[in-house]
């Protein structure tokens, strides 16, 4: 599947930790089980996914420079960074395709400095508060976006 679009997953800060941090609020599945799900559901779609996770902002930008002139669409999980990682905005900002905030929870629903995303206004759409099915919902989303 060489010729599929390529989808970019990004997983920011502590989602490594996912199916032991709390689990009321995440779940109890592990980061390896969301990937799997999202690979399943672009595997349906026509789509090739890529994923990073990764604690450091920097390594965000990066990715997303990276994935200009290679990448069809983004599907990122900001974890923390989501409230205030600037870079990432104008990263995303500089991306051509689609991009697709990503969420496990729903911030809105949660402590008031969660309401506020610097990522949503570069986001085509956000998927929040699915759990892990929102891994499937986003690239769904992000297969429509392309025309998949």
């Amino acid at each position: 599947m060489t010729d599929a679009p390529l989808v970019l997953l990004l997983s920011g800060p502590n989602l490594n930790l996912l199916g032991e941090r709390e689990p009321a609020v995440y779940g109890a599945d592990t980061l390896a089980d969301h990937v799997a799900t999202a690979t399943a559901a672009a595997t349906e779609h026509g789509l090739a996914l890529e994923h990073l996770q990764t604690n450091h902002e920097g390594d965000l930008v990066e990715a997303i420079h990276g994935a200009r002139g290679r990448c069809a669409a983004i599907v990122v999980n900001p974890g923390a960074f989501t409230h205030y990682a600037w870079s990432l905005h104008d990263a995303l900002a500089a991306f051509d395709g689609p991009v697709v905030e990503l969420h496990l929870s729903n911030p809105n629903a949660r402590e008031p400095w969660r309401h506020t995303s610097v990522v949503a206004p570069v986001a085509h759409g956000t998927i929040a508060g699915f759990g892990g099915h929102g891994y499937r919902l986003a690239i769904e989303a992000t297969a429509a976006l392309l025309g998949r």
